[in-house]
């Protein structure tokens, strides 16, 4: 199992079109009903700070999901936004769920 963790902050303006674009990408994840994918996407209080935690059972599930078109249009519009904080990926090891992931 492989978990990646992102934290970013956007501008207050762009917030709104990077909710839009990350909930893309979530009803693709749904409709392709993949198994090895279980990924959250959350906003802090300041309603500009966001943390993506993705759990992936392969490294085929991350390249799945990295070749998402939607996946790639959510990266390639953050990108070009105007961050306020670049993105920061941390790779995490899980000690304890209460659920089965995979």
């Amino acid at each position: 199992m492989k978990i990646v963790t992102v934290t970013y902050t956007t501008t207050a303006e762009y917030s709104a079109q990077n909710q839009l674009n990350i909930n893309k990408v979530m009803n693709d994840l749904r409709e392709a009903s993949h198994q090895g994918i279980h990924y959250t996407a959350c906003l802090s209080a300041d309603n500009k700070t966001f943390i993506h935690t993705a759990f992936f059972k392969t490294d085929e599930d991350q390249q799945l999901l990295n070749a998402l078109p939607s996946f790639k249009n959510f990266q390639e519009q953050l990108k070009s936004s105007g961050l306020e904080a670049a993105p920061k990926q941390e790779l995490l090891s899980l000690v304890a769920a209460n659920v089965n992931l995979f």
